[in-house]
């Protein structure tokens, strides 16, 4: 690096001795002559290599004055999905594969979508789809087909997950055996089932995760455990603020909050990190302070706001897929599904399997807009409006009300019954005064 920065400024090579560039003594007396150097360097790698080099290298911003950052995606369009054609035929061309079905083009592009995060964009990593093609051929060709068809690029894509998927498969054969806990039926109160994605490499699974909340009288406190035990990062415990604030907001905002309360990821052995297990918490919490029991066999992700909001989150494909795996493993009831933001219904681009299981009833995919919605999914309530601070009857939010309610009547007694004592007992150790002179005509007066 130094001699390439050396030759870019002075414009020259000068050949060196590797013994000289590591500090040994000089074992010639003759040197060769520099070499004119004119040419243009171009640098192409990640965007974090970029910065970190512009930041710790003062050189570099001197030396490479024409940055360009180049998109990891382009827009799902008709005339980007005939280039990606165009690209198809020319890997065909140039390396003697067998043709390409238009049904074989379009799953491509589905894989493509499914790469890029988004179903209106499309991946720009053109090596990744030139190398699904390539396997793609080599299944047509154990087949002896003349042409690469739409089964031979689904082999391909489930054969490539399938040769890095002992982890996932570990992960989930300890959820069906119950060496980790996961209902995937029945109710339960302060229990809900959160999702969380395992990254290995460049594969990425779904695992759910029983998150549990209990609540009991305190002094407004949200217990994050996971934080305490320092395994919680910075923006998972920034979610858990956010949630206490909401609950503060929503139901106590003119009386104290008088719980206490702990939030937790069972099970769990490593850090906890991001914000898309705020909105399984607060269900979880809120469950817990109203005695509400909520349904096992929907798993929920989703990040919040303070003002109730559900925002998008990452992962949202992954996430349905694994959950829908451990309820497989154990027989799809027909009741079974996953509850995600609304934001990210257009980030799902599922598996075929899982596409399936939605069409056919056995599976659903519920979207939210508000932590109402979770409430009333999970709780089977529906939601309630407080008017003259009263919630209505039968609804979610007036038997949470009615919890906090409680706390805060039993904390008033609580002080009523600590003053009291106070007050015996002063009573009992002030000694007895003796009785004082009579009053004289002054004092009469």
């Amino acid at each position: 690096w130094e001699a390439l920065k050396r030759a870019l400024f002075d414009r020259e090579v000068r050949p060196e001795n590797a013994g000289e560039q590591l500090g040994f003594g000089r074992t010639s007396s003759l040197e060769a002559e520099p070499v004119e150097l004119d040419l243009k360097v171009v640098l192409v790698g990640q965007r974090r290599t970029y910065y970190l080099l512009s930041a710790l290298e003062p050189d570099f911003a001197q030396l490479f004055k024409v940055p360009a950052d180049l998109e990891d995606r382009v827009e799902r369009s008709a005339e980007n999905a005939q280039r990606y054609a165009r690209n198809l035929a020319a890997v065909v061309e140039d390396e003697g594969l067998r043709p390409v079905t238009a049904a074989a083009v379009a799953r491509i592009l589905d894989h493509s979508v499914r790469l890029a995060g988004d179903v209106d964009r499309l991946t720009a990593h053109a090596h990744r789809v030139a190398d699904l093609l390539r396997e793609a051929d080599h299944f047509a060709a154990a087949e002896k087909a003349e042409r690469i068809d739409s089964e031979h690029v689904e082999t391909a894509v489930r054969l490539g997950a399938e040769r890095l998927d002992r982890i996932r498969r570990d992960v989930h054969e300890r959820i069906t055996e119950g060496t980790v806990l996961i209902d995937t039926e029945g109710r339960a109160t302060g229990q809900v089932n959160g999702l969380s994605v395992l990254q290995v490499g460049e594969i990425g699974f779904g695992q759910p995760s029983r998150i549990t909340a209990n609540a009991r009288l305190g002094h407004g406190e949200v217990i994050d455990i996971e934080r305490e035990a320092r395994l919680g990062g910075p923006v998972h415990s920034k979610a858990v603020m956010i949630l206490t604030a909401f609950l503060g907001q929503r139901y106590a905002r003119e009386l104290p909050l008088s719980l206490a309360a702990t939030l937790v990821f069972e099970q769990s052995y490593g850090g906890i990190e991001g914000d898309s297990a705020s909105v399984a918490e607060l269900c979880a919490l809120l469950s817990a302070i109203g005695e509400l029991p909520l349904r096992q066999d929907i798993a929920v992700t989703g990040s919040m706001n303070q003002h109730g909001r559900v925002q998008a989150i990452g992962g949202a494909n992954e996430k349905v897929e694994g959950f829908h795996d451990v309820c497989a493993a154990r027989g799809l009831s027909g009741t079974q599904g996953v509850l995600l933001p609304a934001d990210n219904a257009r980030h799902l681009m599922l598996r075929s399997d899982v596409v399936e299981a939605v069409a056919a009833g056995r599976f659903t995919v519920h979207v939210m807009e508000e932590i109402e919605d979770a409430m009333e999914l999970l709780t089977g309530l529906p939601r309630g409006a407080c008017e003259a601070g009263q919630w209505t009857p039968d609804s979610f939010d007036a038997r949470i009300a009615a919890g906090l309610a409680r706390f805060t009547e039993a904390g008033r007694a609580l002080q009523d019954t600590g003053a009291r004592t106070i007050e015996r007992e002063a009573a009992a150790t002030t000694p007895e005064q003796p009785p004082g002179p009579p009053p004289g005509p002054e004092d009469q007066r």
